[in-house]
């Protein structure tokens, strides 16, 4: 399901994702997005920020409702902008699991659109990276704790990253990658949840403080 107001980008990402074989229902405004969801039942919507009527936020808020509704539906937000209240505000909603935030030059990258995509589709969480570091301006509590190493490998998870990605951009280990991850968990006292479900509490943890 693709709720988006602008046509122009509308048509393109329907061409888009037809191409890669997906069947795309699409809707203009937030009011027909929760409509067509209740009638057509897809396995993911994504959606604008802003869209009629009042152009505010009326696309974020039907994705919270929908989370609202189901917690593990899964949502894949697109932004012109960086809204940090946005962001927090869409991470806050469902169980934190099948959720995502891109900024919309993402789409012009169309393979890693397409693989984020599919993650949010999965239950993973996707973030974009400039919006990871603009969060990153507001760190404070529970972060304190963490050391700079923990600190960075735990900005590399929220960006989507795996255990092996993430070894090879620190160039370390993964087994050190591993360690580190651990500490971070019992660091910000997470429950010991199963261990995917873990690392989706940190990264809101991060994106939260």
């Amino acid at each position: 399901m693709l709720a988006e107001d602008s046509v122009l980008l509308r048509e393109g990402l329907i061409g888009l994702l037809s191409r890669y074989g997906h069947e795309v229902v699409s809707v203009g405004d937030a009011q027909a997005l929760i409509s067509a969801v209740e009638e057509h039942a897809p396995d993911i919507v994504v959606t604008d920020v802003r869209m009629p009527p009042g152009f505010q936020d009326e696309g974020l808020h039907a994705a919270v409702r929908l989370r609202e509704k189901r917690p593990t539906f899964p949502v894949l937000v697109l932004s012109q902008y960086v809204q940090r209240t946005y962001a927090a505000e869409l991470l806050d909603s469902g169980d934190g699991t099948g959720v995502g935030y891109l900024l919309k030059d993402r789409v012009g990258q169309v393979e890693e659109f397409v693989e984020a995509l599919h993650k949010v589709a999965n239950g993973g969480t996707v973030v974009d990276p400039e919006v990871v570091r603009q969060l990153l301006r507001r760190r404070r509590d529970p972060l304190e704790q963490l050391t700079p190493r923990e600190r960075e490998v735990l900005a590399l998870i929220a960006e989507g990253k795996s255990n092996g990605a993430i070894a090879k951009e620190l160039v370390v280990s993964e087994a050190a990658i591993g360690k580190h991850i651990g500490n971070i968990l019992t660091k910000l006292n997470l429950p010991p949840t199963d261990k995917t479900h873990r690392r989706v509490l940190a990264v809101l943890t991060y994106l939260r403080a």
